[in-house]
């Protein structure tokens, strides 16, 4: 029997379209179809060696398809439209299936406009794939953003990884093509194959919005049930309070997959995670914790900083699921969550995001827009609304669907400006011939003004190492919105000055001081990050000077120093305790130099800081204001000693922080305090019990009713050599 005398066959450039797998519209030709003698249903089945037509309520044979190609396109007509499935064999096997163009759009009206305008918020909601039913019948729903392809298709090991068999629907306004596939299952793998618009078959991709990948070095994304279980209402009822400029904030800065290598067989990272990390942040008083990217990413040396499942977390430690587990263990803990987010540039690989439909489409197609060279990475072109949706359900995605309490926005600075690490003639300038990044700054702008509506109390972080204006004030006063900014300038010139031998740090006298000439001119993070301990930089412990009883106490004075100082803390992971040697991402921290005191010591440290800063109102609670610190002793550069106040709200009694940073002691040290009476010493960093030789004041000492200086009363103090003291006014 001839394709001709076979009613309801579609046009034969059609069916040739289709084999080839060249249709940009599948839905016009593949399905039910009306037609004078009934309803034809036509379908690509290669593999097939019968195909009938049966009705879903109960199994009759309504119509026998013809094989009219050799390919395996398939034809015939049943008297009417009804719902029906394919009873398909395959040599001594059968199975029965819907049809999967015997269903409609998957996208809403609104949907297509929302995409279309660049303003969906329920990006990672909308696009992707999802546990779905239509018409009754469950299966998955797989939508994906490529305007320029000229066809695009799901394939995945349910149909042999073969393009022709699941070609999608282009929904126009929105460039979005789009399907649903009947009775797949979460678990199932997939990619997306697509002919750009030169027609070329471009290299099988991946969903840019996955909720789950392959751990690498596999690629595909894998289909996940979206819902997931929470026990954190009382958490995020106070998380507005608890991220506020007046609360106390303390990061410990986590890389996940090398905290602790160690877990139990069958356990996953995350699981692992939440059963020893947890607890571990808790004893140590840390208020939250910051994970270094978290999305999956295709390249472990860079540390997540590349990634291309900007909503998926990495499968490398575990499920999807595991991970929200371990959020909601840290919340029931008391513990914020904050994720190192990455929304300026992503990696080169043929699977991912570059030239995804054939075209530019992420990225800029200008090289000196596009290219980073510092990092080898494309970088997302933000002058594209659908790139800015993107990024922007991305940021939605983690605060919302993984409750996540904040966002550390990676390199802001190389997203400022158009000139970021280029030569002259390598860039190109804005509109009005300037180096910023006029994009990138109303980018941020709506980034922050969604997370503000869409997600209270929730906390976005720059990490911006430049003099930029208004990074944290609001876009509606000119700013870029961020709640706290990474104090990158506190960092470098406080670590140089620790880092001098004490004879010489009189010369260095203003790298301690100048931080806060511009200390309350944003909201500051004081960050000791990873960035710290990397690229030949060596350890915190290994920066300092001197022998090793001297190394200790240099940074255990460091460390109270910066908790004390105006600002949020981050201590990267390894700090808490002196790791010895650089952060290595392949091996897991030095937890066996806990055995030895002094870093035992350094670790109480941390401890009992957080406790002080968390239980000292006046160390956090004007934390962004002026009238919050006050310099004691600020000119003693010949004996290296530093003293200021830190003053709370009126009832909260202030506290005065002296620093000798010197070996020298320094007995009855005479300095000026706002009122007489008893001041209790509430911290030493040189006390037995830290490692140090444990001179100090006692606990308890009397301020005399003298004037020094613009004060009305003194203390004469014992100030132990390389330490910080922390004294309270009774």
């Amino acid at each position: 029997m001839t394709a001709r005398m076979i009613s309801g066959v579609p046009d034969p450039a059609a069916v040739a379209a289709i084999v080839a797998a060249r249709h940009g519209d599948p839905f016009a030709v593949l399905g039910p179809h009306d037609v004078e003698s009934g309803c034809a249903v036509r379908a690509m089945l290669p593999e097939a060696t019968r195909v009938r037509v049966v009705a879903r309520d109960g199994g009759a044979v309504l119509a026998e398809l013809q094989r009219i190609d050799a390919a395996g396109f398939w034809c015939g007509v049943m008297p009417a439209r009804v719902p029906y499935r394919l009873l398909i064999e395959r040599g001594d096997s059968e199975r029965v299936v819907e049809d999967t163009y015997a269903f409609g759009p998957v996208l809403g009206e609104l949907d297509v406009y929302l995409l279309g305008e660049g303003r969906h918020r329920e990006f990672g909601r909308t696009l992707g794939a999802h546990v779905a039913e239509m018409d009754g019948v469950p299966g998955v729903r797989f939508a994906v953003w490529a305007p320029n392809a000229r066809r695009a298709s799901v394939v995945g090991d349910f149909n042999g990884w073969d393009g022709r068999r699941h070609p999608m629907r282009l929904r126009h306004g929105a460039g979005v093509w789009e399907l649903f596939v009947p009775r797949l299952v979460p678990g199932v793998r997939y990619k997306y194959e697509l002919v750009g618009p030169d027609g070329v078959l471009l290299p099988l991709k991946a969903d840019p919005v996955a909720g789950a990948d392959e751990a690498p070095p596999a690629t595909a994304s894998v289909v996940i049930e979206d819902t997931l279980t929470w026990h954190d209402d009382a958490w995020r009822a106070q998380l507005a309070a608890r991220q506020a400029p007046d609360a106390p904030i303390a990061i410990y800065e986590v890389h996940a997959a090398s905290w602790l290598h160690g877990r139990e067989r069958g356990t996953d990272g995350w699981t692992h995670l939440a059963q020893r990390l947890v607890p571990y942040v808790s004893r140590m008083g840390f208020t939250h914790v910051e994970f270094m990217p978290v999305m999956e990413h295709p390249f472990g040396g860079s540390w997540g900083y590349q990634p291309l499942g900007q909503f998926a977390p990495s499968a490398r430690l575990g499920p999807p699921a595991a991970f929200a587990a371990m959020v909601d263990r840290f919340h029931e803990a008391g513990i914020g969550v904050i994720l190192d987010w990455v929304p300026g540039h992503f990696p080169t690989d043929a699977h991912g995001l570059a030239r995804f439909d054939g075209t530019a489409l992420y990225e800029h197609a200008d090289p000196r827009e596009g290219f980073q060279n510092d990092w080898n990475t494309y970088i997302y072109n933000l002058g594209r609304t659908e790139v800015r949706a993107f990024l922007i359900g991305s940021a939605l995605h983690w605060l919302e669907h993984y409750h996540a309490d904040g966002l550390r926005v990676d390199a802001v600075a190389s997203m400022l400006y158009r000139d970021y690490s280029r030569r002259e003639g390598e860039w190109v300038p804005n509109r009005y011939g300037g180096r910023e990044n006029l994009e990138a700054i109303a980018f941020f702008q709506e980034l922050s003004r969604t997370v503000r509506d869409r997600c209270p109390g929730a906390v976005l972080i720059a990490e911006e190492s430049t003099a930029w204006p208004g990074v944290t004030r609001a876009p509606d006063d000119g700013g870029l919105g961020f709640a706290y900014k990474w104090n990158m300038g506190w960092m470098h010139d406080t670590l140089h000055y620790m880092h001098e031998d004490p004879i010489h740090r009189r010369w260095h006298h203003d790298s301690i001081t100048f931080g806060l000439v511009y200390a309350f001119s944003e909201r500051f993070v004081l960050p000791l990050s990873h960035d710290e301990v990397v690229y030949g930089k060596g350890s915190l412990i290994g920066r300092m000077p001197g022998d090793r009883w001297q190394k200790f106490a240099n940074l255990r004075a460091y460390l109270a120093f910066m908790w004390t100082h105006p600002g949020k803390k981050l201590l990267f992971m390894g700090g808490e305790f002196a790791q010895e040697h650089e952060w290595n991402h392949d091996a897991e921290l030095g937890w066996h130099l806990l055995d030895d005191a002094c870093h035992a010591g350094v670790q109480r440290t941390v401890r009992d800081l957080n406790r002080l800063y968390r239980d000292l109102p006046a160390l956090h609670r004007r934390d962004a204001e002026g009238d919050g610190f006050r310099w004691v002793v600020l000119d003693d550069r010949a004996n290296s000693v530093f003293a200021f106040l830190r003053c709370g709200g009126p009832d909260d009694r202030p506290a005065l922080t002296v620093c000798n940073f010197t070996p020298v002691p320094r007995l009855s040290y005479r300095l000026g305090v706002p009122c007489g009476g008893g001041w209790r010493e509430v911290f030493n960093s040189d006390a037995e019990i830290y490692g140090g030789s444990n001179m100090g004041n006692g606990g308890w000492v009397e301020a005399a009713a003298e004037p020094h200086g613009d004060f009305p009363a003194t203390l004469a103090l014992i100030l132990p050599p390389l330490a910080t003291i922390v004294l309270q006014a009774a």
